[in-house]
């Protein structure tokens, strides 16, 4: 066991950063600033550009973030096979695993599962997700909530999807149009379609960089837009809940289960 108080974690970039977001210190910051707590150390290794941590890293790190992407996560580009690889490696190791949009989906391939486009097109904006019923009950890592409401909204921008969850998996979210919105596995791998870092005009700058590479038309964004103003993503909940995932008591629970 571990004897280090600090905890380590690293994010998995996979995605270039955009002009508008180096305002925020680019993609990783988004991801620090959304899930970072007091004393702990993020790195960050660019997954898409060829950047992996070393095998002999991995135990070091006490989890992992893998980000979206405009790449495809069923696509055979070598840094997409060699992340599956990786999360193999972490899942066989039980390493704690978030995996945001597209790494929602390339984690699900990974580890058995099937992605495609989604059968209804683009899905853009600020989603209603219903949780399954035993949420608190079947998933260890939310031990932090003493209760969680039926429905969360939450920032979306996708046009793959889950056709298949790994068979171990558990979906746990699920919404009108997106069957699998949010998986775990045990208390170690977690996906989640959407995006809990995202703020709105992150968001927003990026309908704008769709409509304008014209794989978006120009009414789909006005009408997405318009849905936007009148909505507000459930980013405490969402961020709480990554926490806890990331962060969860694990080893003391399995120290007391060993104990029984």
């Amino acid at each position: 066991m571990r004897q280090d108080v600090e905890k380590r974690y690293a994010l998995l970039l996979a995605a270039q950063d955009s002009a508008y977001v180096k305002k925020y210190g680019g993609y990783f910051n988004v991801f620090v600033d959304a899930f970072r707590d007091v004393g702990e150390t993020w790195d960050l290794f660019r997954v898409v550009e060829g950047e992996f941590p070393d095998e002999e890293e991995l135990e070091r790190y006490d989890g992992f973030v893998v980000s979206g992407s405009s790449h495809d996560a069923y696509g055979d580009e070598l840094w997409v096979l060699r992340l599956c690889l990786l999360l193999q490696t972490l899942d066989a190791m039980q390493k704690r695993v978030l995996g945001v949009c597209f790494g929602h989906q390339v984690i699900c391939r990974a580890l058995g599962g099937k992605v495609g486009k989604a059968h209804g097109g683009w899905e853009i904006g600020i989603k209603e997700l219903t949780f399954v019923e035993d949420l608190l009950h079947n998933c260890r890592f939310m031990e932090g909530f003493k209760e969680i409401p039926q429905h969360a909204s939450l920032i979306e921008c996708h046009q793959d999807e889950i056709l298949e969850p790994p068979i171990d998996a558990k979906v746990i979210a699920y919404s009108e149009r997106t069957a699998v919105e949010a998986f775990c596995i045990e208390d170690h791998i977690l996906g989640i379609q959407g995006h809990p870092e995202y703020t709105k005009d992150i968001l927003d700058d990026l309908i704008t960089r769709l409509a304008g590479n014209s794989l978006i038309d120009m009414e789909f964004a006005t009408e997405v837009r318009i849905k936007m103003e009148a909505a507000e993503p459930d980013r405490k909940l969402w961020e709480k809940m990554c926490k806890s995932f990331l962060k969860g008591r694990r080893e003391t629970r399995l120290a007391s289960d060993a104990q029984m």
